[in-house]
């Protein structure tokens, strides 16, 4: 999956369309999602062009790697769900149902969030 600089995300990070910022600083931009799937439902996105973690870890510099990971950590502290657990999700390309082509993660808490994936048969 190519980066388009085009999705929504590179919008926002523009400031072509709004978003409900909880945090951001130098490497990350955090705003609540619009269809939230727990009460809590934040997404963390860096504001380098990359498409994936995989794209990221090979490209990123060690500053804007470090400066991501430590606004996850801080995003979680601030929207409270540290104590009582909280689930960080990445999708990555057609099997992980990626849907937008820039790296996000999401942090979701303030309910159980249940087992970790359906479990499939083996092939």
């Amino acid at each position: 999956m190519a980066y388009d600089n085009q999705n929504i995300f590179a919008k926002i990070l523009r400031g072509e369309i709004p978003c409900d910022k909880v945090y951001e600083d130098d490497y990350a931009l955090a705003f609540n999602d619009i269809n939230p799937a727990r009460p809590v439902h934040i997404l963390v996105i860096p504001k380098g062009p990359y498409v994936s973690m995989d794209d990221f870890s090979a490209k990123g510099t060690t500053e804007e790697l470090a400066g991501f990971l430590k606004a996850l950590g801080h995003v979680a502290r601030e929207a409270g769900v540290t104590d009582t657990g909280y689930r960080i999700i990445g999708n990555n390309g057609a099997h992980g149902h990626q849907e937008v082509p820039h790296l996000h993660l999401h942090i979701l808490g303030g309910a159980s969030a249940g087992p970790m994936v359906k479990r499939v048969e083996k092939l």
